[in-house]
């Protein structure tokens, strides 16, 4: 006596479906069956990250994750992380040009003036406090799945993604 392996009702011997589910069996007992599934399981060739994941996590590391999101094939293709990824590369070397000009005058002005030196110190401290907030709100927008574009580098971005 053979039982359907999907749903366990009787079967007469050499039956290839189920007469009740209509599910594969196997031809030989103890043979591996594939039953017809009907879930929407992810294909051998998806990534598993959803688009606005990705887009997110193109801001981790600005300009390495950027570039990384342009290259990586799925997401390549997709303008909405195309977007973040070339608006994060933008972010970051902007980051960086920022940093380095305020480190020039930095050490350039300590030997000016004590005083002036730390009232300096603190608003380059403000800009960067500035820049990690508006890391983090980029990083959110783009989870939120919302194409939220910097004032200049948002439309270099855009044109870059092709939107």
């Amino acid at each position: 006596m053979a039982f359907c392996r999907s749903c366990g009702a009787q079967l007469e011997e050499g039956v290839a479906f189920c007469p009740k589910c209509g599910a594969a069996q196997a031809a030989t007992p103890g043979a591996a069956v594939t039953p017809a599934s009907t879930s929407a399981a992810p294909t051998a060739g998806s990534t598993g990250m959803t688009n606005n994941v990705a887009a997110a996590l193109a801001y981790f590391l600005t300009v390495l994750t950027g570039i990384l999101f342009l290259v990586i094939e799925p997401y390549n293709k997709d303008k909405f992380v195309r977007f973040h990824a070339f608006q994060a590369i933008f972010f970051g070397i902007a980051g960086w040009g920022f940093w380095i000009i305020f480190s020039m005058l930095w050490s350039s002005l300590f030997l000016g003036g004590v005083g002036f030196f730390f009232l300096l110190w603190r608003v380059i401290q403000i800009i960067e406090l500035g820049f990690f907030v508006l890391w983090i709100f980029l990083m959110y927008k783009a989870y939120n799945k919302e194409e939220f574009k910097l004032p200049i580098i948002g439309n270099i971005a855009a044109k870059q993604a092709g939107i």
